[in-house]
């Protein structure tokens, strides 16, 4: 299983394009790597790619990655859909750049389908697509031998909803387990948790690699940039600090490789030189840019691949 992280930012990339602070001024001028919206592609042949959410910055990233351009037919193309792990608009707003590419698929959890109806609509003008339950009882297979499957992480409804709109019951924010049929190898994407729950521990537990939500480092950092606002909590973002943060919560998983993405412009962790970056890395987690490619490879004999229920037509290991 190949896993590229296209984008590593949270909403509004690095350097954000309204803000002066300190790290968005060194962006600017060169000092730190600026960063795009978080969204990351996997595939389990190296011909089948699929991406984990869609950033507004998709089209860059794509033309970054070579393994994901085009060919060797004119509009011949390696991917295959998206997995939306909510519909926040900077997980969702790149789904316009991939119009008109035929026979896509799309999996994300009925809240997300619901509210994405108006997009949805518009989006199979051009090409018609199909849109999946990602927590369909049983999981789903995708094409490239990755069995796949989807677990609530919250309720957050984004702020575009209108607050007197009628809204679908069930999770909003859901986290994906994808394992390699060929080697077992377990990736957990859940670049947005609130709430830690036993569910992500058991998912933590149980993989080889974690992408894990790092939007704040600390609990109250919104306002030392001279921010006002409900904090955190209501952002949907636990902090990588504090003692009900996900460093902690990491701890108690020593074995997958822990990886940050989401980052806000807010975040020391941003700077490489930073004593946040220093902590989290003395605690086995780590920050990566742009760009960088995961190989999960690892065969491990204590744990047999998990085959779902259900399996999509068509898509055959």
């Amino acid at each position: 299983m190949r896993v590229v992280l296209l984008g590593t930012a949270a909403g509004g990339g690095f350097p954000q394009w309204n803000c002066a602070c300190a790290l968005c001024a060194a962006a600017r001028d060169g000092k730190l790597p600026s960063r795009t919206q978080e969204c990351a592609a996997v595939t389990g042949n190296g011909r089948d790619w699929w991406l984990l959410n869609a950033s507004p910055d998709l089209r860059a990233q794509l033309a970054a990655t070579p393994a994901l351009w085009p060919g060797p037919g004119p509009r011949d193309s390696p991917l295959r859909g998206v997995l939306l792990t909510d519909a926040e608009a900077d997980h969702v707003s790149g789904l316009a750049a991939l119009r008109g590419a035929a026979g896509l698929k799309v999996y994300a959890a009925p809240p997300v389908r619901a509210v994405l109806g108006p997009a949805r609509a518009a989006l199979d003008r051009y090409a018609p697509w199909e849109w999946a339950d990602s927590l369909a009882d049983g999981g789903f297979v995708l094409a490239g031998g990755l069995v796949v499957t989807a677990h609530p992480m919250g309720a957050r409804i984004p702020k575009y909803v209108p607050a007197q709109a009628p809204v679908p019951a069930g999770p909003w924010v859901t986290a994906y387990r994808v394992e390699d049929l060929a080697s077992g190898g377990v990736l957990v994407y859940a670049p947005c948790v609130g709430v830690w729950s036993p569910v992500l521990d058991e998912l933590c537990a149980g993989a080889d690699c974690v992408l894990l939500d790092g939007t704040f480092f600390a609990a109250d950092e919104m306002g030392t940039v001279g921010r006002s606002g409900a904090g955190q909590a209501a952002l949907g973002h636990l902090p990588v600090t504090g003692p009900d943060g996900t460093l902690a919560a990491l701890a108690r998983h020593p074995g997958p490789r822990r990886i940050y993405t989401h980052l806000n412009n807010t975040n020391p962790l941003l700077d490489p030189a930073s004593p946040a970056r220093a902590h989290v890395s003395e605690h086995g987690a780590e920050i990566l840019p742009d760009g960088s490619e995961l190989l999960l490879q690892v065969c491990r004999p204590d744990r047999t691949p998990t085959r779902p229920a259900r399996r999509d037509p068509g898509e055959t290991p």
